[in-house]
């Protein structure tokens, strides 16, 4: 296919729609819109299959990633998630590293964490240790 016909197509491809998951007691809220590059999850992240959770997420990005905004922010409100959840969550980032290595969008994440959780503080610092892209710690000043 010649090149001005891929582009052709690619100039034709309505835009990504933006996407919102309420949180449940057990998962967290969802919510991509694409046109402002913003990828936000927040509350508790315990579900009872995280495969079943997560594994959508992935093509949901894929589709993101197809035509991302110029910078996009990866922002994560997290009160608990659990083992299962903390590798499908590095299995997200590293699908935002890639775009980031890749040129394709510039990827900040911003991790929230409240006063005094100790634990997602540290979580959020394994996280920047792992990833190549930018990672900032935001305590929220209300305490646990």
């Amino acid at each position: 296919m010649p090149i001005y016909r891929t582009l052709a197509l690619d100039y034709l491809r309505p835009p990504m729609e933006p996407f919102e998951l309420g949180a449940t007691d057990r998962t967290p809220s969802v919510i991509l819109q694409p046109a402002q590059g913003l990828f936000a999850l927040a509350g508790c992240s315990i579900p009872e299959n995280a495969d079943r959770f997560y594994t959508p997420l992935h093509t949901l990005l894929d589709n993101y990633g197809a035509a991302p905004a110029t910078n996009t922010t990866v922002r994560v409100a997290l009160s608990y998630f659990n083992s299962s959840s903390s590798k499908y969550l590095l299995d997200l980032f590293r699908h935002f590293e890639d775009l980031h290595a890749a040129g394709t969008t510039r990827v900040t994440l911003e991790w929230h964490f409240n006063r005094g959780d100790l634990d997602m503080q540290e979580a959020g610092q394994d996280y920047r240790s792992l990833l190549g892209f930018p990672v900032s710690l935001l305590e929220n000043m209300e305490a646990n």
